[in-house]
């Protein structure tokens, strides 16, 4: 997937791992020089990064770099020491968290539910935010719980328990669930975790084909950089709890990047089906081995 802005951004520092430009105030969503942290630990430090609106952008990264947590702190879920997250145009940061779901819906890692729950029953929850004491649940509640199955291909797991459904019929139900909110914009945290690799590929084809199918922005955060590559418009490369590099796989995926981002010695050649980038890890050289 390919596209021209915003422009990549892979600036170096001698000492510490760059910031991304300083983003402009645009439709999406656009974090501002945020600072978050857990206790006493500072786990993004003066962050700014733009989601651009109707794109997907994979956020990608080591493990504990921070992907999460700046996935949680742009919903509204964990509190900005510092800085700000506008989402089109609407700065989140002081609003209730019932608002902020009218204007994004979010996915957790491995989310729960309770067991024997039916999934016409866990894919109306999604419709909470549009919930109120004088308002109670209507047709055009209804109508969206059956619109949002229809979209994932999951009409007829309506009446089926949560427990029955395999893993990738599972992750097409919470989707369904978050796209009842009706929001122009999607956050899912790692959305193919503890799936196959057919099954992860089905996944990120659903989600590719609701981003333009249906014109709703999504962010993600993905381990597998190959399917980050392959199914994004635009890669946000964390390290430390800060951006290293952004911009369309194409502009910023290299093997130097790969190397101070991952550590990881890789060679990056051209998808000859898709004309990606496509990483190839390097075996790690065994001449060091103790006789």
């Amino acid at each position: 997937m390919t596209s021209s802005t915003p422009q990549p951004n892979t600036a170096q520092h001698n000492t510490a791992l760059p910031n991304a430009a300083q983003p402009s105030d645009t439709s999406g969503v656009v974090a501002s020089s945020i600072t978050v942290g857990y206790g006493e630990r500072t786990i993004i430090r003066d962050l700014s990064a733009t989601f651009p609106a109707g794109k997907i952008t994979t956020i990608v990264g080591p493990n504990g770099c921070g992907k999460s947590t700046l996935l949680r702190a742009m919903s509204g879920l964990l509190d900005l020491n510092t800085g700000t997250v506008r989402v089109n145009n609407q700065d989140i940061t002081a609003m209730k968290r019932k608002e902020v779901a009218r204007l994004l819906g979010v996915l957790p890692q491995s989310p729960v539910a309770p067991e024997g729950l039916l999934v016409s029953d866990l894919v109306a929850r999604g419709r909470h935010p549009h919930q109120a004491w004088f308002r109670q649940w209507s047709s055009t509640d209804e109508g969206a719980v059956l619109e949002a199955l229809e979209q994932t291909d999951s009409k007829d797991l309506a009446n089926r328990t949560l427990d029955e459904l395999s893993g990738g019929q599972r992750q097409r139900v919470w989707i369904s669930m978050v796209l009842t909110q009706n929001t122009d914009i999607l956050f899912l945290d790692e959305p193919t975790t503890y799936l196959d690799l057919a099954t992860s590929v089905d996944i990120l084809e659903l989600v590719e084909d609701l981003c333009q199918r249906l014109g709703r922005t999504v962010v993600m955060v993905l381990h597998d950089l190959n399917l980050a590559v392959r199914y994004s418009d635009y890669l946000v490369v964390m390290n430390e709890g800060q951006v290293m590099a952004s911009g369309s796989p194409s502009e910023i995926i290299t093997a130097e990047l790969l190397q101070r981002a991952f550590d990881l010695r890789a060679r990056v050649i051209e998808d000859p089906e898709t004309g990606d980038p496509l990483i190839i890890p390097l075996k790690k050289s065994r001449n060091n081995t103790l006789d």
